[in-house]
């Protein structure tokens, strides 16, 4: 351990996730002495995996990019670099019960439902995406309207429009461009050529990584606490963070705290004051259901298959097994919604049911027959809703209370929650310790 004045420092992290466990061993190599704190029984947050049907997987898919170096690095830092492993993906379009080759410039060309002037726009947007590294002028306006002025409102309305819908519902329309363009331009540039993606997994999950993260933290004088939600952050009387107290009435005293927990349960966590809790308020978050199968046949040969199908509230199914090699077939389908929708709190089978459903419209001959296992997972606080003007919402994670530093995956915008960025501004937090000033 490197010794300099910070060696007897005490840090809590809150929220054992990428980030958390990110931020926690980053400082406990500056010589922190850092306790990390956990709502949930397991470290992970949304790369959690359980033991399924008698398999280890993430709840919630996660996949790397050929752009993820914030990942490759940590990998390599932690002794695990030869985890990671790459393998050539395809990705489909299922739209009016077809399914087409989606992703290539020649997949676009042989696509019937444009015709050739509709098929060049659409092409030479999503190259210039990639492109692009300026996203400023994308905050001001929405997907939906850089999208029809793109494409027109026919492309618009037939690929972009449900596909927003079934993610975001009544925010669809509000979406930031910059927050699509860059989901855009990480698949873009996860290609190896023009007619090859390329994505990566860990091997043995994203657990592998957080396994490592976590003995490294040990092995460095840290303490990570599971069942351990935090209640309050607790503030002196010179208006400083002093620590915090979790639920239980455990108090741990610290000279700074980081907490990565989401920003909407972070409210409650802050002194009473409408001007610290305000800009924390109004961070909206779209819900997630995640609906997992293990299947006796393959959907697809796709990794992602979009769908786009009347009367079925679904942006999308992810075969998993297409990625990483597994003995079964593997199929996320996740339901986006905001969580006062009254579907939020639908009970599994109708989930399950609407699922089925869904791998049927790509791939009719599957029945229920083919289910062999299934799981549904749901998440309150999965995907920030990022409107026009975003960048301007977002807080300093360096909060008016010195040593008190707070940040979620909103912070990661433009970039789409995912563990490289969970690292990148792991670190970003961490190197921003010493004198409490944004780095």
């Amino acid at each position: 351990m490197t010794s300099n004045p910070t060696d007897k420092r005490r840090l809590i992290v809150v929220g054992a996730g990428p980030m958390g466990l990110a931020a926690a061993y980053f400082a406990a190599l500056k010589g922190y002495k850092v306790d990390v704190l956990e709502a949930a029984p397991e470290i992970g947050g949304m790369a959690v995996q359980f033991d399924f049907d008698g398999l280890s997987i993430e709840r919630f898919y996660h996949f790397c990019a050929l752009s993820d170096s914030d990942t490759m690095e940590l990998l390599n830092e932690v002794g695990i670099g030869d985890a990671m492993r790459w393998k050539r993906t395809t990705m489909g379009y299922c739209i009016d019960g077809q399914l087409h080759l989606w992703g290539d410039p020649i997949a676009l060309l042989k696509f019937p439902r444009m015709n050739i002037v509709e098929k060049v726009r659409y092409g030479l947007q999503a190259f210039l995406s990639t492109k692009r590294s300026d996203w400023r002028k994308l905050d001001q306006i929405s997907a939906e309207s850089w999208f029809r002025s793109w494409c027109g409102d026919r492309v618009y309305d037939l690929m972009w429009r449900p596909l927003l819908e079934y993610k975001f519902y009544e925010y669809a329309g509000d979406i930031s461009a910059a927050w699509m363009w860059q989901r855009i331009k990480r698949l873009g540039n996860s290609r190896s050529s023009l007619f090859e993606e390329r994505l990566g997994y860990i091997e043995g999950g994203t657990q592998t990584l957080m396994d490592a993260l976590a003995q490294a933290i040990i092995s460095n004088g840290g303490t990570i606490h599971t069942s351990k939600p935090v209640r309050l952050f607790d503030i002196d009387e010179t208006g400083a963070v002093a620590g915090v107290h979790t639920a239980d009435g455990e108090h741990f005293a610290a000279d700074d705290v980081v907490s990565t927990a989401p920003l909407p349960a972070v409210v409650d966590m802050l002194p009473e004051d409408a001007a610290l809790r305000g800009p924390y308020v109004q961070m909206q978050n779209i819900s997630c259901v995640c609906v997992l199968l293990k299947l006796k046949r393959s959907v697809s040969p796709h990794f992602w298959v979009n769908l786009n199908m009347p009367g079925l509230e679904v942006p999308g199914l992810v075969e998993f097994s297409n990625l990483r090699p597994l003995d079964d077939h593997i199929v996320y389908v996740p339901f986006y919604m905001p969580s006062t929708n009254p579907k939020f709190i639908r009970d599994d089978d109708s989930f399950l049911r609407e699922s089925l459903e869904a791998i049927q419209s790509v791939n009719p001959d599957l029945t229920a027959e083919d289910i062999v296992a299934s799981h549904i997972g749901r998440l309150k606080y999965s995907q920030p809703i990022c409107d026009v003007g975003f960048a301007r919402k977002i807080p300093h994670f360096q909060t008016p209370i010195p040593g008190l530093k707070i940040a979620d995956t909103s912070y990661y915008y433009p970039e789409d929650r995912g563990v490289s960025e969970s690292i990148r501004f792991a670190r970003l937090m961490v190197d921003a310790l010493a004198d409490g000033a944004p780095s």
